[in-house]
């Protein structure tokens, strides 16, 4: 790792260090390593770091300046070992970034981190399980050209992606997710590591199965995203199989997921995801994606990363304070929608985000305090609208769509909190692009 810690600390520098960025409940375990390897000489001004240390500690310094100040990286391997070390302190991480920036890569760099191999039996140990583009490599198609009869779906059986699976049946545990995306079934030939797709439909009113069906590529892509879920799962329930399983790391999903259903999405994973004693990284360049896990994953820790423009030189930036991330994105979603009026049940659990957060910000216990209170007090019924509508369950590809009564219910209270709490109106018609390379 490129080790880029000062030498040297003013009195005033390590003061300010010591006293205010590392009096804090989150940065308050440094302080120990810095009094312990910065010393000041007896009438001495500056603090000079101890010579001879080792290339552990000088490590550890060099992530407690990182952690706490800038973030800059050589390489994505470094930004890797960075991810790493703050896992040690975190359980979730989320990254935003454009495309193009590397996010597959440093998703690649991450795995190569944790991988050995044990000399005396020459195999090779892993300590990540991930989902990005190369995930999606480990399955291709047979498509049988000459007959055009006998297609299926190959996989991979060597990979550890697949470990155990026809003694756990994760047939049963992938129907469940893929039967709220999709309308189709599969079989699993796990000694020819061969997945074949079916679909029953209606002739002459007979139900009839259809089989070796060729399914699109989206819904392939669905299908694989499932199949990662039903794993997730697994290593949530202590599956033995999957005990190897140290850290999740999950790249993009929406690049190969619909689009449309973002919130539902994210909702879901967020839930799946949470409680789990799995070290996880998530990484996208979808604001609304990242929006919505950002508020659902218990304190994950929040990062925009960048490249510097015509280099591998790489930035991390903290964003659990970039207004852009935690509201505009989602003001912008529930404001469209109210207008369209393609409005599902789920938008009140975002709204109601939203007015936690407002409440919180403005020093207020619940949420509650945010609504418009007039002659009537119909606060106390949009508050329980509120809390009745955003306990349900999300559903992915078929969400519960509001009743007419209930979407003015949340027309209402929107406009009233866009009214009361004066938002730049300018947000709702254009893009809000974050900060590009500096």
């Amino acid at each position: 790792m490129s080790i880029n810690i000062p030498d040297k600390l003013t009195k005033e520098e390590y003061n300010k260090l010591i006293n205010k960025k590392l009096n804090t409940s989150d940065l308050g375990r440094y302080k120990n390593d810095i009094k312990e390897n910065y010393k000041r000489p007896k009438g001495g001004t500056e603090y000079f770091l101890n010579e001879s240390l080792s290339e552990e500690v000088r490590e550890r310094l060099d992530y407690i300046f990182k952690r706490i100040g800038d973030k800059q990286f050589d390489s994505l391997k470094n930004v890797a070992k960075y991810l790493r070390m703050l896992l040690d302190e975190k359980n979730y991480i989320m990254l935003f970034a454009y495309n193009g920036t590397g996010k597959t890569r440093l998703s690649m760099e991450f795995k190569k981190l944790g991988q050995f191999i044990d000399e005396k039996t020459g195999q090779k140990s892993i300590d990540t399980l991930y989902y990005n583009a190369f995930t999606e490599d480990l399955f291709y198609w047979h498509n049988d050209l000459t007959y055009d009869r006998d297609r299926y779906l190959n996989f991979n059986g060597n990979s550890k992606f697949f470990d155990g699976l026809k003694e756990l049946a994760i047939e049963n545990r992938i129907r469940p997710f893929l039967n709220t995306y999709a309308d189709f079934d599969f079989k699993i030939d796990y000694d020819k590591c061969r997945i074949y797709f079916y679909r029953d439909v209606m002739i002459s009113e007979d139900n009839q199965e259809i089989d070796s069906i060729k399914i699109s590529r989206g819904e392939e892509n669905t299908f694989i995203w499932c199949f990662f879920l039903a794993i997730i799962q697994m290593i949530a329930d202590g599956v033995e199989a999957y005990n190897w399983v140290k850290y999740i790391y999950i790249d993009d999903p929406i690049s190969s997921l619909d689009d449309n259903n973002v919130i539902a999405v994210a909702s879901n994973l967020a839930k799946l995801l949470s409680n789990q004693n799995i070290k996880i990284v998530i990484s996208t360049h979808h604001t609304l994606f990242y929006n919505v896990l950002c508020n659902e994953i218990n304190k994950p820790e929040q990062l925009y990363f960048q490249r510097k423009a015509k280099s591998e030189n790489y930035l991390l930036k903290d964003t659990s304070k970039t207004p852009f991330f935690y509201h505009i994105a989602l003001l912008k979603e529930l404001k469209e929608v109210s207008e369209n009026g393609i409005l599902y049940t789920y938008h009140f659990n975002i709204l109601r985000n939203i007015l936690e957060k407002t409440a919180s910000f403005h020093g207020y216990r619940h949420f509650s305090s945010c609504l418009r209170k007039g002659n009537d007090d119909n606060s106390i019924v949009y508050t329980r609208i509120i809390n009745l509508l955003s306990h349900g369950n999300y559903s992915v590809f078929e969400p519960k769509e509001m009743v007419e009564e209930n979407k003015e219910y949340f027309r209402t209270i929107l406009n009233d909190f866009l009214d009361d709490y004066k938002f730049n109106r300018n947000i709702f018609k254009t893009e809000q692009m974050q900060e590009e390379n500096e």
